[in-house]
């Protein structure tokens, strides 16, 4: 979803491609075809159009070519994936060490002044740093901050199965050095008592329960990422705000139960630093993946094809 506005290959979509029918040119040279084409190679392309007049085609996936392959919100990672690693790693960090420092600070009543957190700045401050990470690395990585959304995109071919790796390791990487720093702003109290925020679930929830109430609030949070960042019909500016938006609701629904991890890396990060709840790590690392595919898979198969009235 890349160059919404202003360039001058935006005036001629309606002109005829080579080959018949007519798309929108995204902005990018058509022979390179890495916004508009399936992995398979074959063009599927449908005009659409909405209130704002915003003709286009919706990207139904990406083309692995050499090593190259493009990300969500238009972000363009080519073959050195390296750069959007590094992305990825200090995104996570950031979401992570701000999320489980607020928690931290909620548990062990530590107030910026006067009152301390109570339990509503949790969500908050998680909805509120993905906003602005999504505005700040979307257009770099793709912003998935989230082994479930990068499983997800690869599962429904929007993005390569080889830069997987390099995404999911940065991630983990991010959200433990997020631990750490989490460690170091609250001291020794933060990792003994509240495990570095690690997610536990609440009183009486089983592991069934827990694993899908997992599935639940991470098909929440990856179906608004799919429809906002993957289908060109969404409008330009509603993405950052629907992706923070989505995790804080998540986190509303899930964390009395959960502690809502939502995202696998969030949770192990501060399990491996602080050393604990292990026993609960499956529950945190398959619910979120399962949830993320189902969402990714529904709105790619079914609920994307449908025509914008």
């Amino acid at each position: 979803m890349s160059d919404r506005g202003g360039r001058e290959d935006d005036l001629n979509w309606d002109l005829p491609q080579r080959g018949g029918g007519s798309h929108r040119d995204r902005g990018y040279d058509r022979d390179e075809g890495l916004l508009d084409e399936p992995f398979a190679g074959e063009r599927e392309t449908r005009p659409t159009s909405g209130p704002s007049g915003r003709g286009g085609v919706r990207r139904r996936g990406t083309r692995e070519r050499s090593g190259s392959g493009t990300g969500l919100y238009g972000s363009q990672i080519g073959a050195n994936v390296a750069p959007a690693a590094v992305a990825e790693l200090i995104g996570t960090f950031i979401l992570v060490y701000t999320g489980t420092a607020v928690v931290v600070a909620a548990v062990l009543e530590r107030p910026i002044t006067g009152l301390p957190y109570d339990s509503l700045a949790i969500p908050l401050a998680f909805g509120l740093v993905l906003v602005a990470l999504v505005a700040a690395l979307g257009h770099v990585s793709g912003a998935h901050l989230n082994p479930a959304i990068t499983l997800g995109l690869a599962v429904t071919r929007k993005f390569p199965w080889n830069f997987v790796p390099a995404y999911v390791g940065a991630q983990l990487l991010g959200a433990i050095l997020a631990a750490f720093a989490t460690w170091i702003t609250f001291g020794a109290e933060a990792r003994n008592q509240v495990g570095l925020a690690s997610p536990a679930t609440g009183p009486g929830v089983g592991f069934l329960q827990a694993l899908l109430v997992e599935i639940f609030i991470t098909f929440i949070l990856v179906f608004v990422v799919i429809s906002v960042a993957t289908d060109d019909r969404a409008p330009a500016g509603v993405a950052p705000i629907a992706v923070g938006f989505a995790l804080a609701a998540a986190i509303f629904i899930g964390g009395p139960t959960t502690g809502a991890a939502v995202n696998p890396a969030r949770a192990l990060g501060p399990i491996i630093v602080a050393w604990n709840n292990w026993d609960l790590a499956l529950i945190y690392t398959i619910g979120p993946i399962v949830g993320g595919i189902l969402a990714a898979v529904l709105y790619d198969s079914f609920i994307s094809r449908a025509d914008a009235p």
